[in-house]
């Protein structure tokens, strides 16, 4: 069985027991989250969709920290006019291990 949520603006397809990172989330490390954004649910040949999904069904997940990820440059310059200029960036993260899909545990 797995599902796609949607979260942080992107859609991750997922399953009980997956490790994943996603946008950060205001929740304490060790807590549970419920992501009721649920675009799909599919259990073999049964998929559904749309409003059958929406009425009810979530992803259970617990927040297994926080961080962030790895340093990239972002580097601009015009040839032959001497402008250079270096900017950094570290984008925040929240670490999430899938429990539970639509109330069916590991």
């Amino acid at each position: 069985m797995y599902a796609v949520i949607k979260t942080g603006g992107k859609q991750y397809r997922v399953a009980v027991g997956d490790v994943l990172r996603v946008e950060s989330l205001t929740a304490e490390t060790g807590s549970t989250v419920e992501l009721d954004d649920v675009l799909m649910v599919a259990e073999g040949a049964d998929i559904r969709t749309g409003s059958d999904v929406a009425d009810g069904t979530t992803v259970s997940a617990s927040v297994l920290g926080h961080g962030r990820g790895d340093k990239i440059r972002v580097y601009k310059f015009r040839r032959r006019k001497n402008y250079r200029r270096t900017q950094g960036h570290r984008q925040n993260f929240t670490e999430l291990e899938i429990t539970a899909i639509g109330g069916k545990d590991a």
